[in-house]
């Protein structure tokens, strides 16, 4: 017989390391983990693989025109709910949502900009906000920047994004399509050039529209692009589709796309082919 009784020991609970949030990313592509602030320095690519995050629109202004040389037009547009959508959440309370979210009025801003010192109207979309799908305000925004460079004879390059028409305004978005392809069509009469810049995805209407009517027509590798998603086509067709169908590569073989460019080129690419434009 035991003279001492035998102590129960706990095992101490193993130390957790907490890691902060917010602090790292981990690339949907190869798995590797990104430092947030050494993959905002490299333009939000992994620098492993090459993966393209995605790029907020004020970001992306930045990275690709003079410094302080942009000009924000038309600011203060902002959609309506003129349809009365209802659903799990108006259309009202999910732009407020959105606005508040993103810091957005919607989901492009244009103005005009300097690249190597060449003038021209922009206009980039961002795909936080709603998923860059295009309403009304997104259509008029677009025709502006594009009339606006016609009358003082300007290049217009639109960096693309967009999960397509904006459900919530009907009609109303439908008609965009028309009416960017219409201010293109005159802005191409005045014998100026159009670079429509395609990022990850860019599909449905914008991609019906504005983003495959660029007379250069440029790419952020691995992005997604086309009209229809995989599934729908797949239904469709009741076919087997390549595994890469609808990337850029894909298109890029097949003469949609003229030159698929990573981001860290991309402005370096548009300065020379604005410089070649403003010489023919």
């Amino acid at each position: 017989m035991a003279i001492f009784k035998k102590p129960f020991l706990r095992p101490r609970p193993a130390k957790t390391r907490e890691m902060p949030e917010g602090l790292w990313t981990k690339c949907p592509t190869c798995g590797e983990v990104l430092h947030n602030l050494a993959l905002s320095e490299n333009l939000h690519v992994c620098q492993k693989c090459g993966h393209h995050f995605p790029l907020g629109s004020r970001e992306r202004i930045v990275s690709l025109v003079d410094p302080d040389s942009f000009t924000e037009m038309d600011a203060s547009l902002t959609s309506v709910d003129a349809l009365e959508f209802k659903g799990v959440a108006t259309y009202a309370d999910r732009l407020k949502n959105y606005k508040e979210k993103t810091g957005l009025v919607d989901a492009i801003i244009t103005g005009t900009a300097t690249i190597d010192a060449l003038p021209l109207g922009l206009g980039v979309m961002d795909f936080s906000f709603l998923a860059a799908t295009m309403g009304s305000v997104v259509g008029e925004k677009v025709a502006r920047i594009i009339e606006h460079s016609t009358k003082h004879k300007m290049p217009v390059v639109l960096v693309c994004a967009s999960g397509g028409a904006r459900m919530y305004e009907g009609m109303l978005s439908l008609m965009q399509m028309a009416k960017t392809s219409g201010a293109l069509a005159l802005h191409a009469r005045a014998g100026l050039p159009y670079i429509s810049v395609l990022t990850d995805p860019t599909t449905a209407g914008v991609m019906a529209s504005y983003a495959s009517l660029g007379d250069i027509i440029l790419a952020e590798p691995g992005s997604m692009i086309g009209f229809a998603g995989p599934r729908v086509i797949r239904e469709t067709t009741h076919q087997t589709l390549p595994p890469d169908f609808q990337t850029a590569e894909f298109l890029e073989k097949r003469g949609l796309i003229d030159i698929i460019v990573p981001r860290s080129k991309m402005r370096s690419t548009l300065g020379a082919l604005l410089g070649y434009f403003s010489k023919a």
